[in-house]
């Protein structure tokens, strides 16, 4: 019975995200004649701290790590969370603290008013651990969107980001921003810069997602090998390593943040 409950929740949640990406009034442009990438961090395990965080900086780049504070220092398993040190230390290496929700629930499962409160008590975190600039971009736990609550979201951030498997191109959603995923297995992985050699092709933005960067990654992270690997195809290729905030500046962005 929870496998078919799964598979049914499965279904609707990409139902719900293709109806947003069809229907979604507002769009916006995405004005580059230069190939843009951007690498993000879901729910940031430690690992996506020390090792994901040192990579992308290496080779001068900084990254867009999505936080949800309800997360932090959790143990499980095959990872542990970031603690808000972790945060602060990310924010003052230059890279940009994005909010991930406090709970890490789909946000389906909210009503407005507590989907609200999650995303003021994930506010709260990130400026008690001395993140100083609001986050202006979110992510979706799971990436699983909702229509519903897209109202709340408006009011609070730039973009919103989910998944999608497609670059960024021409005019989109900024609440349904799309993305591709950085996964195990290494076979999947080690496909993943075709997608860069598409963007330098054709300018625009290609936004990448993970989660741990260890030797020994969950289903949802990869190896260290397989992010330098990425940044640097993209360095080879001359495209432009941005978080995402900066990404919005480039396209001129700025007067749509709320």
């Amino acid at each position: 019975m929870s496998d078919i409950f799964d598979k049914v929740t499965a279904i609707t949640d990409r139902l719900n995200n293709q109806l947003i990406w069809h229907f979604a009034r507002t769009r916006r442009p995405i004005a580059t004649d230069r190939p843009i990438v951007s690498f993000t961090f879901d729910d940031v395990p430690d690992t996506a701290w020390t090792n994901g965080a040192a990579i992308l900086e290496q080779y001068g780049a900084r990254g867009t790590f999505y936080i949800a504070g309800g997360l932090e220092n959790r143990i499980e398993p095959d990872r542990r969370l970031i603690s808000a040190q972790g945060c602060r230390d990310l924010f003052e290496r230059g890279h940009e603290i994005g909010c991930h929700t406090f709970s890490h629930h789909k946000v389906g499962s909210l009503t407005s008013q507590a989907f609200a409160g999650d995303l003021d008590r994930n506010g709260t975190f990130l400026s008690d651990a001395g993140i100083s600039r609001r986050p202006t971009n979110f992510a979706f736990p799971y990436n699983a969107a909702s229509p519903r609550l897209r109202r709340v979201l408006r009011k609070r951030y730039t973009t919103c980001r989910a998944g999608g498997e497609a670059i960024n191109r021409e005019m989109v959603d900024p609440l349904m921003l799309k993305a591709v995923e950085i996964r195990q297995p290494e076979e999947h992985a080690r496909g993943l810069t075709r997608w860069i050699d598409d963007v330098a092709a054709n300018p625009g933005w290609l936004i990448f997602f993970t989660h741990d960067i260890t030797a020994t990654p969950t289903h949802y992270g990869c190896r260290p090998e397989t992010l330098e690997r990425l940044v640097s195809h993209a360095i080879e290729r001359q495209c432009d390593i941005l978080p995402v905030c900066e990404a919005l500046d480039r396209f001129g962005w700025k007067e749509a943040r709320p």
